[in-house]
């Protein structure tokens, strides 16, 4: 088996587990607080992503760290997992799952607006066009397509799932400037947003003793959804000869997620989700064909522009 193969098959587990988030989120919700599942699930997080630098002789590297990269990476945990999952767990809370998982997706569209303020990079009219249809799914999906009234299903819920992917893009473009080790940066940036979730939860928020099945669910997401499975796209990254292939596979997520959802949370899956998940889609591959940036949707954290 070469190496492309081994990393195909890894990129499909790591689908499969990231597929399956979704619905860990909010079953998980329905025994604990937002801001609660957020705490424990980036202290297991920052548990697993130790192990994983212990194990592959990393450790050391934690040594080599200079001032500087010690405040980006403060800076960094901030953005994730601090803001961007606080925001985000907060609209899983408000919204269905379908619509809470389909909106997030719309981070690479948030990425490439971001990046022509932040990184000069320029659009061309095809990828306005692109961004354009992208949009309209994410207006069919609030509206639950009743898109002549513009009646938003949460405008609440709409709006945090779609700030979370601002974070998300931020988090993204802020992290290519990190020449950090990837699975170290990303323990440093858990750590510190572990540390400021234990000192802003408790003072802002109730806390409730912990249901199993939360802690469950907890433990669930730590690992296959904060630490584990991203260090596994990594891996994949790096053993492909062409990263293009496992990239456009992750399109196959969000659709997948939608069949998990509704035989785990017995949520119904409306035509106004699907029909705005392809809108989303078709939008993206659009602007990554001939758009003028080339910026996969792949996971913000690995800082690779393909």
């Amino acid at each position: 088996m070469n190496k492309q193969v081994k990393a195909i098959m890894m990129t499909l587990v790591v689908i499969l587990f990231w597929s399956t988030i979704a619905s860990a989120f909010k079953i998980s919700l329905r025994y604990l607080p937002f801001h609660q599942l957020l705490l424990q699930s980036t202290f297991v997080a920052c548990i697993i992503l130790f192990i994983i630098i212990t194990t592959t002789g990393k450790v050391g590297m934690l040594k080599r760290l200079n001032r500087k990269d010690i405040l980006h990476s403060a800076f960094m945990g901030l953005l994730n997992p601090f803001l961007y999952y606080l925001v985000l767990l907060k609209a899983y809370s408000l919204l269905k799952a379908q619509e809470a998982g389909t909106l997030n997706y719309i981070w690479p569209v948030t990425l490439v607006l971001l990046s022509i303020p932040l990184l000069r990079q320029r659009i061309s009219w095809t990828g306005m066009a692109a961004i354009l249809i992208s949009f309209s799914g994410i207006v069919v999906i609030s509206t639950q397509g009743n898109i002549s009234s513009l009646k938003f299903s949460d405008p609440l819920g709409v709006g945090l799932a779609l700030c979370s992917s601002v974070f998300w893009s931020l988090y993204w473009i802020l992290n290519m400037k990190s020449r950090t080790d990837e699975v170290v940066k990303l323990f440093l940036n858990f750590l510190f947003g572990f540390i400021y979730l234990a000192i802003s939860v408790p003072l802002l928020f109730e806390m409730s003793i912990p249901h199993l099945y939360g802690m469950a669910g907890s433990i669930y997401i730590g690992i296959f959804e904060m630490g584990l499975t991203f260090v596994l796209w990594l891996r994949a990254l790096k053993m492909a000869n062409h990263t293009a292939a496992l990239a456009n596979l992750i399109f196959l997520s969000p659709f997948l997620s939608l069949i998990i959802i509704r035989f785990s949370v017995g949520e119904l899956i409306l035509p106004s989700t699907i029909m705005g998940l392809i809108l989303i889609t078709v939008g993206i591959i659009l602007q990554q064909n001939w758009g003028n940036q080339r910026i996969h949707p792949t996971s913000p954290g690995s800082g690779r522009d393909e």
